[in-house]
């Protein structure tokens, strides 16, 4: 019975690492777009808020149309999406009159994709048959972190070697593991997330659930804890060690993913053998260390260090807190993995935008932004104590 999902469970890693692509690759061309286009920093900053935006969109938006056209349909809908996001990438920005507004759209498009992917891939792997789910949610997540870091070395060696002005063709090469993936979906056994019979439970429902809200809280403060450090992770490498935009990716938010991947991978090998809320309460523990670390550091090689252990702690807190959810609301849904989602790309918005409004009311002081960021391990901490002693729910 388990050997009919294993490539399920091999597509949904894939989809994982389609997420990293379309999130992470864009970004890496900021800088280049900007001189060939002519487009001010204002509007190139502005595609990252957009990406996550119309991600937080779909996150709601899922909940009325995934359960009527199906996960299958839905899946192949997400990765047709993001191979298309990635192409026009390539092709608006010539053909419109304003570069600009082609790369904006391409980004909506794979946005959509990448939205969706985030609501539907947990849920497809949860429904397939599993002696430890929350080990296999840990691994799954960790290939997030992967695909990130894949994404970061083969484009800077592609862009080292053919030189940035070809970055089509690897936004094509790209491209093909969506489009490739999408077939897959489309042929792949996916289990029911419920039993027959049973149907999942409305937003209202969950509302009135009080471990639900803990969850939440859970998923935003994962996210932020997450975010608030990753996304400056990079300035703290260029301004504290004086070395170049490359270099400072690879010294700050690649050590960052790779630790955060490693921490899902153990916990993905060893989770039968280690109680999922003592990791998480360890690693929230290790979490609110890290973000003393990176503040209180007199050397700018510690604070980094930190930075890295920081990705080490927060790596189980996202597939964490859907596994808990799982196991405490099992008719939850296809609305819970939404809202959850929903949850985590506010923490991952917020979480950065807070550490920036703090550093820049103190003069650009990213380390007290950083420690005014504290409170979201912090929180966590306290909800992860809070969902320990809450009772399974199985209304």
């Amino acid at each position: 019975m388990k050997n009919q999902y294993n490539k399920t469970i091999t597509a949904c890693f894939v989809g994982y690492i389609v997420q990293a692509i379309v999130n992470n690759f864009t970004p890496l061309l900021f800088l280049f777009f900007q001189r060939s286009y002519q487009i001010p920093l204002s509007q190139i900053t502005l595609l990252v808020t957009f990406n996550f935006g119309i991600q937080l969109l779909i996150d709601l938006l899922s909940v009325g149309f995934v359960d009527k056209i199906g996960y299958r349909a839905s899946m192949i809908i997400a990765h047709v999406l993001s191979a298309a996001g990635l192409v026009l990438l390539t092709v608006l920005p010539e053909i419109l009159p304003a570069p600009f507004i082609g790369i904006l759209l391409a980004v909506m498009i794979y946005a959509v994709g990448g939205g969706l992917l985030e609501v539907l891939v947990s849920p497809v792997m949860e429904s397939c048959p599993s002696d430890n789910k929350a080990k296999a949610m840990s691994l799954l997540h960790s290939f997030y972190c992967w695909g990130h870091a894949g994404v970061v070395l083969v484009s800077t060696l592609f862009f080292h070697l053919a030189g940035i002005e070809n970055w089509k063709l690897l936004a094509w090469f790209w491209a093909l593991i969506p489009l490739g993936n999408a077939f897959v979906f489309a042929r792949v056994p996916i289990a029911p997330l419920m039993e027959e019979g049973e149907t999942g439970l409305q937003i209202k429902e969950l509302f009135r659930i009080r471990v639900f809200w803990v969850l939440l809280i859970m998923m935003i403060c994962a996210g932020a804890s997450e975010q608030a450090v990753s996304q400056w992770a990079s300035t703290f490498a260029e301004k504290g060690l004086g070395i170049s935009k490359t270099a400072g990716d690879l010294a700050g938010p690649m050590a960052f993913a790779i630790l955060m991947g490693t921490s899902r991978l153990f916990y993905g090998k060893y989770g039968d053998r280690i109680h999922l809320d003592r990791f998480m309460i360890y690693s929230s523990f290790l979490c609110i260390v890290s973000y003393l670390g990176i503040s209180l550091s007199p050397l700018p090689q510690l604070s980094l260090i930190f930075c890295a252990v920081c990705g080490l702690s927060v790596g189980i807190m996202w597939p964490g807190t859907f596994s808990k959810a799982s196991a405490a609301l099992p008719r939850g849904g296809t609305a819970m993995f939404a809202l959850l989602a929903l949850g985590g790309d506010i923490g991952c918005s917020g979480g950065p935008t807070l550490v920036g409004m703090v550093s820049g009311a103190l003069n650009d002081n990213l380390k007290i932004g950083v420690l005014a960021g504290i409170v979201f391990p912090i929180l966590l901490l306290i909800s992860v104590l809070l969902c320990r002693k809450s009772k399974r729910v199985s209304s």
